[in-house]
């Protein structure tokens, strides 16, 4: 039985993602585990790891439930985050965004 999941992106440039994702996230990372490695814990056993890893770097994309995406949306707006505001999807409402290397971010909730 699977008990967690901590999603990979590969990005360039370890300093800029540390402030992307931070803005995202609205917090710094919880751990940085090895050099060129960023984590994000959103429970004991789901989170969001950030690998600097230039060669595949951009090719990452991870799927985050979220309770209130039309918050969000405007959360993001405020921080400077670029997207295409909520979009139906599956279903539910999703709202996509890149970082930027071109790695997909996508929330899904309502």
């Amino acid at each position: 039985m699977f008990t967690g999941l901590m999603a990979s992106i590969t990005v360039n440039d370890q300093d800029q993602a540390h402030d992307w994702y931070s803005k995202v996230f609205e917090r710094d990372p919880d751990a940085s585990p090895m050099p060129g490695l960023l984590e994000w814990h959103f429970g004991t056993e789901f989170g969001v790891q950030v690998w600097t890893e230039p060669q595949r770097a951009g090719y990452s994309t991870a799927v985050i439930g979220e309770s209130d995406i039309g918050a969000l949306a405007e959360r993001l707006t405020a921080a400077g985050i670029d997207h295409g505001g909520p979009q139906p999807g599956g279903g539910q409402r999703i709202l996509q965004i890149a970082d930027p290397d071109g790695n997909r971010i996508v929330f899904s909730g309502e």
